[in-house]
């Protein structure tokens, strides 16, 4: 349990920690599960792969004609021109002065080293001309050309892609032991939520379906769960009971109002590390763990050097707070937990086409329409900006990210926009 947590109920967030700051301390008490399976190659795109894979056996597993043409001894060909060909004769089996027909992919049959193609070749009854010497080699692919057997593939920790599959499938492979993809649930907060129907005062549940399918994006498993009341004993009971996921995420109740009850909960069990972060929208960001001993364990033992426990990542309620902030925290906390590569999403250079005010210290999320003048795309900040405007990302293109250490940019700088909608 915690016990330094400063009381925000009566301060609010009169400091808040820089996102790097955050995200270090969150790495801290992450930790990679060692859950794997055996899946089928069609089912492997994407997965993380938990053990290095070797080539079982040669590909080409057999000496093959690169070229449509006939098979021969390179010494028969020897001289052979276009004034003066040689002339070999057509037949079933190699021999001394034979050519046997052969197809691109076909073997080659034994006694022959190298293919005429069948562009130097002119077919007379039974025999043929052949107008091109050839060297010994030439036109054939021999044995373990593409990959030899017991050569290292790959190695545990590379995401599979669909090139990869179909080299694996050459060498006999047919099954891969790959990562299990990290279990995260999903606990949407809040008393006046509902499904459907709203009456005065209620408010549709948006923030757990979105970031659930994220999760799904991300590459994890998400558990969506029913919407849980704010009460404190509702609350603990809904954490605690999803601790043998790798990961627990909460929308709404994080910042400092009498009904912000989260991150007293999760101190009372487990410890905050972050509660309040310099970034907007979405600052009232918390995050936390929670011991295994306070309740249920995981299934499996975690990676070493991370705190023994299930992070918990609260996320605002505002549904673009809610969106920037599983980008920035739930997103990194699930891929190392599931081993997975943490790239950045593509970005678009584009000119701005207004000024973007923004405040320093605080890193800046700001979202943008792309449009084209001519070649040119230009990005355009969206009008509506509250953090509480789902249409906004719904409707805009990207986002700009603007660092702590600029007020604003001006309008017509080149900037970067990040796709939010990217999958990986």
């Amino acid at each position: 349990m915690s016990d330094h947590q400063p009381d925000r109920k009566r301060s609010g967030f009169k400091e808040t920690t820089r996102v790097s700051a955050a995200r270090d301390r969150l790495r801290e008490v992450v930790a990679g599960h060692d859950r794997t399976d055996s899946i089928p190659l069609r089912d492997a795109d994407g997965r993380i792969l938990a053990e290095p894979v070797d080539a079982p056996r040669n590909v080409p597993h057999y000496s093959r004609a690169a070229m449509d043409g006939y098979a021969v001894r390179a010494q028969d060909t020897f001289g052979a021109s276009g004034r003066s060909p040689e002339v070999l004769r057509r037949a079933e089996e190699m021999a001394p002065g034979a050519a046997v027909r052969v197809h691109t992919g076909s073997e080659v049959p034994e006694g022959a080293d190298a293919v005429v193609m069948i562009e130097q070749i002119d077919e007379f009854g039974e025999e043929v001309e052949v107008f091109d010497a050839v060297a010994e080699g030439e036109n054939v692919a021999p044995v373990g050309e593409d990959v030899e057997a017991g050569q290292s593939l790959y190695e545990a920790g590379h995401r599979l892609r669909p090139s990869d599959l179909g080299m694996l499938k050459s060498v006999g492979v047919s099954e891969v032991t790959v990562y299990d993809r990290p279990r995260v649930a999903v606990i949407p907060t809040g008393e006046e939520l509902v499904q459907a129907d709203p009456e005065p005062g209620e408010v549709i549940e948006t923030n757990g379906l979105t970031v659930s399918r994220l999760v799904e994006r991300w590459g994890g498993s998400a558990t969506y769960h029913d919407v849980v009341t704010d009460d404190e004993d509702r609350l603990r009971e809904a954490i605690e009971s999803n601790l043998d996921h790798d990961i627990v995420v909460t929308t709404g109740g994080s910042s400092v109002g009498a009904r912000d009850l989260l991150p007293e909960v999760v101190s009372s069990i487990g410890d905050v590390v972050v509660h309040g972060v310099a970034l907007k929208p979405g600052h009232p960001v918390a995050l936390g763990i929670v011991e295994h001993g306070s309740a249920n364990s995981r299934n499996a033992s975690s990676s070493e050097g991370a705190v023994e426990g299930t992070p918990v990542v609260m996320l605002p309620g505002y549904p673009v707070a809610c969106i920037i902030n599983a980008m920035q925290f739930l997103r990194p906390a699930l891929k190392w937990s599931g081993h997975l590569p943490l790239e950045d999403p593509p970005t678009t250079a584009a000119r701005l086409g207004r000024k973007i005010r923004s405040e320093p210290g605080v890193r800046s999320f700001v979202r943008v329409t792309l449009d084209r003048e001519g070649d040119e795309p230009v990005a355009t900040p969206t009008r509506a900006s509250g953090s509480g405007v789902l249409s906004s990302v719904a409707l805009a293109d990207g986002w700009v990210e603007v660092p702590e250490g600029r007020e604003g940019i001006p309008e017509g700088e080149t900037v970067a926009v990040a796709n939010w909608e990217w999958s990986a």
